[in-house]
């Protein structure tokens, strides 16, 4: 039963109280403070003296190492009026400088050094990652049942979570209740290990809950027809659904997600049959959604190694997100995780992450058969970090008023470009092009050029779509950026990439591959591909390198398939200091004289030499023990060209990108 309304208003106070404290650490932050997660720490201060020629360095350590890290910087980025006290309706700045730490351990207490860059100011604080096991109290066990299962006012504690137990059980509604599993005012609880199937609207609801874990349920067959004879599905109900402000940190994960009862309309479709068909947003998608959580004033929501699809009758409107876009809240809420997920079947956005974006991180997610791998329009708080995604195929159906597939991400904006202010990094990401059906780049697809403001990327492969323009967006109103060593097919803002490359990656046995049988994937590039070896570290993003320099794009050569869904498992690394190089290769002199010198700093140890065209065509191939060797490549063409060095047991310990003008 639903408690009275004076009950649910006690609780909406006794978290309103959590605003009040909250809020005025944000409003007083001149003492650094952080929010955790799995792997990851959120870092806010205000220091004295920040200005915006003035950046914060951060370093990390354990607190039982002696060597510290090196994280990204945090940049000075105020907002004005972007806090609002729930209680007062009082409006107040975020703190200056807002960051995160990430690929960290779970569970694990981290020193933290923050410098106001230029000056002496200091500040060490500690903080510590969630562990992955949380203690539990009462077990409630469950059984097959065709009645909803409603909890109200069930509260565990930090030290002891309430586990409520399906042991496999199926709770089939039959349409006959809205939900499978209602939670009222409820805290520290774990659903686990339930099959939900047939709720009239939502799988499970969460009403006024927070520290809610979703685990290892399975849920489909949810909603109902919004217009009769439509076939479509009423807008945001979900596998999992929580309104406005009505959930926080929630961990949902290693959940099979899929199949709604009914479809949602795709761009080139009219949701309500009545509509206007000559007003575009007529045909914005509406329906149902995998997960949807409402504007989270307070977030620490993490979604990870989860299996959200469909098949072709049943698309999800986006497969995680919700409202609101143009607004300091939206979706997943501060100081939230996205990563480890299979995300498919949309026909708007695989993962909408729009709104303030403060401290929210999404990686190691492989997206397809979406409109657009991930939305992002607009960050107004950030930043917001997109590190590590692989988007594959990309498609609504001919006839879409917005053409027929989206960017990788959406940029621009909702509402209005004054709520672009906050940053955004985009690291080693790849974009698939399956047969050139995949997604289009940065802020692009096919025509559009949405503006992008305050955003950084590095060592991403943009492979775009042949009919796409750009792989970064040339809007005119593109300011505060820093496009730089990514891959890209198609022109992108005049003044960048100025270590970028031009061109088409080449992977492994000749194609990327993704296994959907498994959910594994294998994006390597070939060791003669452009992007091997020619990415850049990226502070506390760049975990491993197995060649010279990173790769571009989501995966590092020789690490392995990833792993995506429910077998999925995030492992930090720390990027070790990389080895001085034994062997170096160069072209000398620049470039006239073609001679290329290979030097050996180990004379006497047999070595060989190959070098290949950009077709993989052997040119050139010698065996020798000098500690010095000069090549003539005058005959070669002007082009690139790739050096591998291989040991006497043929095995490969060196590849070089060389370029004869």
């Amino acid at each position: 039963m639903f408690q009275s309304d004076f009950s649910i208003n006690v609780f909406r106070l006794l978290c309103i109280n959590v605003f009040i404290v909250f809020f005025s650490i944000n409003i007083t932050a001149q003492t650094p403070f952080t929010v955790s997660t799995f792997h990851n720490i959120s870092v806010y201060w205000s220091p004295q003296g920040g200005a915006k020629e003035k950046k914060v360095l951060v370093s990390y350590k354990k607190t039982d190492e002696t060597g510290w890290h090196e994280a990204l910087p945090m940049k000075y980025n105020p907002i004005e009026n972007s806090g609002n006290n729930p209680v007062t309706g009082e409006r107040f700045d975020r703190t200056d400088y807002r960051g995160s730490i990430v690929n960290l351990e779970p569970g694990t207490t981290y020193d933290i050094k923050l410098n106001l860059e230029g000056t002496n100011l200091t500040e060490e604080i500690q903080a510590t990652t969630w562990k992955e096991d949380f203690p539990v109290g009462e077990i409630i066990s469950t059984e097959d049942s065709n009645t909803r299962l409603t909890y109200t006012d069930l509260n565990g504690t930090a030290e002891a979570y309430i586990l409520i137990d399906g042991n496999g059980s199926t709770i089939d509604i039959q349409d006959a209740s809205a939900e499978c599993i209602r939670l009222i005012n409820s805290s520290y609880i774990i659903l686990r290990n339930f099959k939900l199937k047939n709720a009239a609207e939502n799988g499970i609801r969460l009403y006024n809950s927070h520290h809610i874990v979703i685990e290892n349920c399975d849920i489909s067959d949810w909603g109902e027809e919004d217009i009769p004879g439509t076939g479509f599905g009423k807008n945001y109900q979900a596998g999992i659904y929580a309104g406005t402000n009505e959930a926080h940190h929630c961990i949902i994960q290693r959940n099979k997600i899929h199949h709604p009862k009914w479809d949602t309309n795709s761009w080139a479709e009219l949701h309500d049959p009545t509509a206007d068909p000559d007003i575009k947003s007529n045909y914005h998608p509406a329906g149902p959604q995998g997960i949807a959580i409402g504007d989270s004033y307070i977030g620490n929501n993490v979604i990870r190694y989860n299996e959200i699809w469909s098949d072709s009758e049943h698309y999800f409107n986006d497969v995680m997100g919700m409202w609101t876009n143009a607004s300091y809240a939206g979706f997943p809420g501060p100081d939230s995780d996205i990563y480890g997920n299979y995300i498919a079947n949309s026909y708007d956005d695989g993962i909408e992450s729009e709104g303030g974006n403060m401290n929210v991180r999404i990686w190691n997610n492989y997206i397809e058969n979406v409109f657009i791998a991930i939305g992002n329009a607009p960050t107004s708080i950030g930043p917001l970090y997109i590190w590590r995604n692989v988007s594959g195929r990309a498609d609504s159906m001919p006839g879409s008023v917005y053409g027929q597939y989206g960017g990788f991400m959406k940029m621009g904006y909702s509402g209005s470009i004054d709520w672009m202010t906050g940053h955004m990094y985009v690291f080693n990401n790849t974009i698939l092009q399956p047969e050139d059906h995949g997604t289009g780049g940065l802020g692009t697809h096919e025509e559009a050029n949405r503006p992008i403001l305050h955003c950084e990327s590095k060592n991403n492969i943009l492979q775009v779509r042949s009919s796409t323009k750009n792989s970064i967006s040339i809007n005119e109103n593109n300011k505060d950026n820093d496009f730089d060593y990514d891959l890209t097919n198609r022109p992108y803002p005049e003044g960048q990439e100025i270590h970028g490359l031009s061109g088409e990656p080449e992977y492994m046995s000749g194609a990327a591959v993704f296994n959907r049988n498994t959910l594994t994937g294998n994006f390597e590039l070939s060791l003669t591909s452009l992007g091997y070896d020619d990415g850049v570290i990226i502070p506390n993003f760049t975990d491993i390198i197995t060649g010279n320099a990173p790769d571009m794009g989501a995966h590092e050569h020789g690490t392995g398939d990833i792993v995506y869904g429910v077998e999925a498992n995030f492992s930090p690394q720390i990027l070790k200091e990389i080895e001085i190089e034994k062997y170096k290769i160069e072209l000398f002199p620049i470039p006239t004289s073609k001679l290329l010198h290979i030097m050996n700093n180990r004379e006497g140890e047999e070595l060989e030499i190959n070098i290949y065209d950009m077709s993989g065509k052997k040119l050139y191939s010698e065996i020798f023990r000098n500690n010095y060797k000069i090549i003539d490549v005058h005959t070669f063409k002007r082009g690139i060209y790739f050096v591998k060095i291989l040991d006497f047991n043929h095995q490969l310990i060196k590849t070089s990108k060389i370029v004869i003008n």
